[in-house]
């Protein structure tokens, strides 16, 4: 079955939206994400407060904002040819870090949102950041074809979301090239739960298998088949 690259995003964000959470962001990097409230924003962007509101209904809606596009990037990287050939391990690995690296321009906005989310008082808003977390790697597993059911559908959730949370709070103080660190973290993290039996080997669905394969080397094995 020949592979088709699927639609990820059908409806993309509404520009506005999006131009609103980039000033956010770049104002946020000239002070702090505590520092930023929405009517300097709508200032700074010449608009009204109602134009906001009718986006942002507060200020972690633009922290929700800021994942979504994350979530968008990882899963409009997994719609590529190439990830169908990759390996369990290496799909995820891939995933999530691709996740990260989308936000790598802004690691300092990122790390500053969480701190914003967690502080004491924002009970609220930590209700939300886990059901973020829960949300995120369900597309992970899903952007990576994990079909296990059951206990081991359970059991891959949260050896998934222990490794993306330890390559998470890795990843937000990683100054090292091209987050380069957190990627040797990440591939360790992966392998050990390979090792355990933690990562099943991936089903073969709707024509994408998870064992690599080289195109051009099965059209010669065939040819050879046939003469």
């Amino acid at each position: 079955m020949a592979y088709q690259k699927p639609n990820t995003d059908p409806q993309p964000p509404d520009e506005l939206a999006e131009k609103i959470l980039d000033f956010a962001v770049r104002m946020a990097e000239q002070s702090s994400w505590e520092a930023i409230r929405l009517h300097q924003v709508a200032q700074e962007m010449e608009i009204d407060l109602q134009s906001v509101q009718r986006y942002y209904r507060q200020k972690d809606d633009l922290v929700e904002a800021w994942y979504d596009r994350a979530d968008r990037a990882m899963l409009a990287d997994a719609a590529e040819q190439d990830y169908q050939w990759l390996t369990p391990r290496e799909r995820i690995h891939r995933s999530i870090f691709c996740w990260l690296r989308s936000m790598q321009t802004h690691r300092k906005v990122s790390r500053e949102m969480l701190g914003y989310k967690f502080e004491l008082g924002h009970i609220h808003l930590q209700v939300l950041g886990l059901l973020r977390i829960s949300r995120t790697v369900q597309w992970f597993l899903e952007a990576a074809h994990r079909d296990s059911t059951d206990l081991k559908r359970i059991g891959e959730e949260v050896v998934t979301t222990g490794i993306y949370l330890s390559t998470f709070a890795h990843w937000l103080f990683d100054d090292s090239s091209a987050a380069e660190k957190t990627s040797k973290l990440l591939d360790r993290l992966l392998r050990r739960a390979e090792s355990f039996n933690l990562l099943t080997a991936a089903t073969e669905t709707h024509g994408h298998t998870a064992q690599r394969a080289d195109p051009s080397q099965q059209r010669q094995e065939n040819s050879s088949v046939v003469h």
